[in-house]
């Protein structure tokens, strides 16, 4: 019975094997927070730890009582306007513009399993026992308006999620100005933020900041979650590594702009925040109207990053994803992109197929330049129908004819966009996001549609159903390469426009939520220009996306290292491309781009039909690889063993859940002239077990030698000057681990 509520003391404990959270009712019916972290046991009563006192000027909640203030004690809900005075969760401005509300207990409900969230991507359960949900309704008697948290602890994970639904039900409009997901107070600021940062080309490195008091903050206004920052925060412990110390990490389960902040006071108590951003967001709520928002996914370990990690990708892979492709392998991929850009015909196109049939490859993936006239990002964006001067016999023609080879056919689309040189603009002008009177921002040569506005979700969903449904197409691309600038819907009221932001994601999710129903067995990837919109929210829809367009293997480490920190491998999409790399002009060896694509959905994303006989057996071989050990690839248990953001070696591995199987990736940046010694220690593995490692002769090692000890890198135990270690930079070695 994970969730307890003490009815004399009005507390709520909610705890699994793993963790505890642990709330109340106060004095002044709010909710407030007394613990979060590692299990303890229960007891009825934990008001010892609500902590509050005397402050100079704050705000008191009730005359004579100057202990009781809202700025000091530590809540579950933080508003305006009611003595609280720093940055706050909810923030509702009434008819007559006061912003002061008081959201105090009413009632709460224990329910087995976990309920959706309607018209948002959340996680879930598929048997009633795997979690227990607590219903939290707080009213606000003056305003007739209710919150609703909902909190969901699962029972065999360290994860608890929180969102927050407000329901108005008063006789006066209302609008919300500020709506987070949750609110969280940590009793000290002896943290660092880890935060996955980057931009284009260079998506989610890892940064680690001390928190200080004032505001640490994260965050996207471009209308999706963005190269720039995921919608992640972890907070970790000085002395936490990999795999010992108290980590926390705070995931949102949504693709548009977010906020995520920990703010320190001068008292050092943290209090963490995630959700919409506030900034272009104001939301109308007339009688009778709610607003849900996003899920949040709070993971909590004592056993350091990697066990915080292992539990994102346990949940985002097990209870996030969902359908068809969920537990399948997924087939390997050659994509044209690098390989023809958007100068091709249909006979170029299918001698590729015709090369990639021959290697091995399972599904071959059309990417931009088959539709309208589009043979430059200029045009066409809109006009899904097939260029004739290109595909004379269309999408359908090639589908079929690229099937009879034995592969399964996927398109790229970018259905969010629209070009300006295009007939579905010379029809709907209206259907862009922009100010009539004002300028219109092109980026990237191209506009975006008003998916708020229903005609649009229409007409996209008739149209792509009608190319799904009339070719043999097994797979989607669905890209979206820019940002939101003009966020201003054409044709609606004032009131209406600061809901556009949201209210495009919501249509985004629409709109793939009808297309997936329909389509159930096809194959959705989804990609923002590479990884500008690679969150929880799109692994909802598409169980895979395209971490970045940057394919260079070398950069490749680090964007996938920090990828993990929060999202399994199954979710990366990770190619094998040309050299030299289109992005950096860097030449690595086919063997390294192959070790470091294996580990994720691994395709090629070159000319294959350019390859030297060599090459192309390597090819197979890699082909051959991946198809024996991608299911363990897949579900495996992730390790990160070494980090490329601290030194000149990066290293990480996946095993068996019965840990009889793993299989180890290094790699080795620059080489060194007369080095020195390297071993390398592995994780996870069953201490008792004796284990076969291919490569290294026929001589076992036990799990816990290699724990402890690890693998000898160089070969200086021989005796022999020359090490069997390779020469030269961008070394890769992979390492198969297999138990007696």
């Amino acid at each position: 019975m994970p969730v307890i509520y003490h009815e004399r003391t009005k507390q709520f404990h909610l705890y699994n094997d793993d963790i505890s959270y642990i709330f109340c009712v106060m004095l002044n019916q709010q909710l407030g927070h007394l613990y979060y972290g590692k299990r303890i046991q229960d007891q009825e009563d934990f008001s010892h730890l609500l902590e509050w006192g005397f402050r100079d000027m704050s705000p008191c909640v009730f005359e004579g009582n100057p202990k009781f203030s809202l700025e000091q004690v530590k809540q579950e809900v933080s508003v305006y306007g009611a003595g609280d005075l720093r940055n706050c969760g909810l923030h509702v401005v009434q008819q007559d513009g006061s912003s002061t509300t008081h959201f105090e207990y009413l009632s709460h409900q224990i329910l087995p399993g976990k309920p959706s969230l309607e018209g948002l991507p959340a996680t879930y359960v598929e048997e009633d026992n795997e979690a227990e949900t607590v219903r939290i309704c707080l009213i606000d008697k003056t305003l007739s308006c209710q919150v609703e948290l909902q909190y969901t602890l699962f029972n065999q994970l360290p994860v608890l999620t929180r969102s927050m639904k407000i329901i108005h039900s008063g006789t006066e409009k209302i609008r919300l100005e500020t709506a987070m997901s949750f609110n969280l107070e940590l009793p000290d600021k002896e943290y660092e933020m880890l935060t996955l940062t980057g931009a284009w080309g260079r998506e989610r490195h890892i940064q680690n900041v001390p928190l200080h008091q004032g505001i640490q903050s994260i965050y996207s206004l471009r209308g999706h979650s963005s190269h720039n920052y995921n919608p992640f925060i972890g907070l970790k412990r000085k002395d936490t590594t990999e795999f010992l110390g108290e980590a926390i990490g705070f995931s949102l389960v949504y693709s548009g702009n977010f906020l995520a902040q920990a703010e320190v006071d001068t008292y050092d108590v943290t209090r963490i925040m995630m959700g919409i951003h506030p900034h272009g967001f104001s939301w109308v709520l007339e009688p009778g109207d709610s607003f849900q928002t996003p899920e949040s996914v709070l993971v909590y370990s004592d056993k350091g990053l990697n066990r915080m990690s292992q539990a994102f990708h346990e949940l985002y892979q097990t209870r996030l994803v969902r359908g068809f492709w969920r537990d399948r392998e997924r087939p390997i991929l050659i994509n044209n992109w690098e390989a023809t850009y958007m100068n091709f015909d249909e006979d170029k196109i299918l001698g590729l197929a015709r090369t990639a049939t021959e290697l091995g490859i399972e599904l071959f993936v059309l990417d931009d330049g088959w539709f309208g006239e589009r043979n430059t990002d200029t045009t066409s964006l809109g006009d899904w129908f097939p260029n004739k001067a290109k595909l004379p016999n269309g999408i359908s023609g090639l589908a079929s004819k690229i099937t009879a080879m034995g592969l399964k056919f996927g398109l790229w689309f970018e259905p969010e966009m629209i070009s300006k040189a295009s007939k579905l603009y010379e029809k709907h002008p209206d259907w862009l996001l922009s100010v009539p009177y004002r300028p219109v921002s092109p980026g990237r040569n191209q506009y975006v549609l008003d998916l708020t506005k229903a005609e649009v979700i229409d007409y996209l969903d008739e149209t792509l159903s009608n190319l799904l449904a009339g070719s043999d197409i097994s797979y989607v691309k669905w890209d979206m390469n820019r940002s939101m600038s003009e966020v201003f819907s054409q044709g609606r009221e004032s009131d209406f426009q600061g809901r556009v932001y949201h209210q495009y994601i919501l249509g985004i999710y629409e709109l793939y939520e009808r297309l997936t129903i329909k389509f159930p067995e096809v194959l959705f990837e989804s990609c923002a220009s590479g990884g500008g919109r690679f969150d929880p929210g799109m692994l909802y829809y598409s169980p895979q996306g395209w971490i970045s367009d940057n394919t260079d293997a070398v950069e490749r480490l680090k964007i996938q290292y920090g990828t993990s920190m929060v999202y399994p491998l199954s979710s990366m999409g990770s190619h094998v491309s040309a050299v030299p790399n289109h992005q950096t002009s860097r030449s690595v060896s086919l063997n390294t781009r192959g070790s470091v694509a294996y580990f994720g959905t691994f395709g090629y994303e070159l000319d294959i039909s350019q390859l030297s006989d060599e090459e192309k057996t390597t090819v197979q071989e890699q082909i051959i690889f991946m198809k024996k050990y991608r299911s363990l690839m897949a579900r495996g248990t992730f390790y990160r063993l070494a980090s490329p953001f601290q030194g000149n070696e990066t290293a990480w591995m996946v095993r068996s859940e019965d840990r009889s199987q793993a299989i180890v990736g290094y790699y080795r940046i620059l080489t060194k002239v007369n080095d020195g010694y390297r071993r390398l220690k592995l994780a996870g593995l069953d201490p008792h077990k004796k284990y076969r490692i291919a490569h290294l002769g026929e001589h076992g090692y036990f799990g816990d030698e290699l724990m402890e000890i690890g693998i000898v890198l160089n070969d200086h135990t021989s005796g022999d000057y020359h090490s069997k270690v390779p020469r030269g930079d961008f070394l890769s070695r992979i390492f198969i681990l297999e138990a007696d």
